[in-house]
């Protein structure tokens, strides 16, 4: 985007000298990119990350936040066959990990990735306990999907993108209290307008539907998975 811009001035890409530029897209602006290469950029409205890098015990440290996980039914933690470094691996019966409360999804607008490998048709990557699940495979096809909808009968938001093909995917999911949007490797591939959708105070499960029934359990690997409260850049 720099060497696009390259000897204009443009505000959202003049960067140097700090703290307002030189009304000059040119080598400082280079400079001062290159300066970050490599490090990693923790985006400022993000609430909640559990990288799951772990190497053993039963918790999944929030390394954004303060709500800590509890890793139940024996998932073993992969601290190299992540996507972005560690994982873990479930193994579809009973592996689950429960989050304390995040968020009120009829309260709040927020986004959330997560990489994933493998799983079946039918499981779900996370859900919310009482209330419904935010992003899950469909039961025929093992496309993306979404229940968190607006009301009792309401249609989930189904893709067109299977995501249990045994590759790493990133799989999102975005509410701004008005339009909910489904992601798969950064791209859009689904999307619906809503009024609203229905409220809940209780934990997150990762690796299982809401209500932790057979069938719902995750076979596979997930990692890093990130919440935001607002619209974000999202950081790869």
């Amino acid at each position: 985007m720099l060497i696009g811009h390259w000897g204009q001035d443009d505000t959202l890409f003049d960067i140097a000298p700090g703290p307002f530029g030189d009304n000059m897209i040119d080598e400082k602006d280079f400079e001062n990119l290159m300066s970050y290469w490599g490090q990693e950029v923790e985006e400022p409205t993000l609430i909640n990350h559990w990288a799951l890098d772990e190497t053993e015990g039963t918790i999944a440290y929030d390394s954004a936040g303060e709500n800590d996980a509890d890793v139940f039914g024996g998932a073993l933690w992969q601290p190299t066959n992540g996507q972005v470094d560690g994982a873990l691996l479930f193994d579809g019966i009973d592996d689950h990990i429960r989050t304390p409360f995040v968020l009120n999804p009829a309260e709040t607008p927020f986004r959330i990735y997560v990489w994933i490998k493998g799983g079946a048709a039918g499981q779900t990557i996370i859900s919310q306990a009482n209330g419904v699940n935010w992003l899950s495979a469909d039961a025929s096809e093992g496309r993306l999907m979404s229940e968190l909808v607006s009301g009792r009968g309401a249609t989930p938001l189904v893709s067109d993108v299977v995501i249990t093909d045994g590759d790493w995917h990133r799989i999102g999911l975005t509410w701004d209290m008005s339009r909910k949007v489904l992601y798969v490797d950064d791209v859009e591939v689904a999307s619906d307008t809503l009024a609203g959708v229905g409220t809940s105070q209780d934990d997150l499960y990762i690796g299982t539907g809401r209500r932790l029934e057979p069938g719902t359990f995750c076979s596979g690997l997930i990692d890093d998975i990130r919440i935001c409260d607002q619209q974000w850049t999202i950081p790869r």
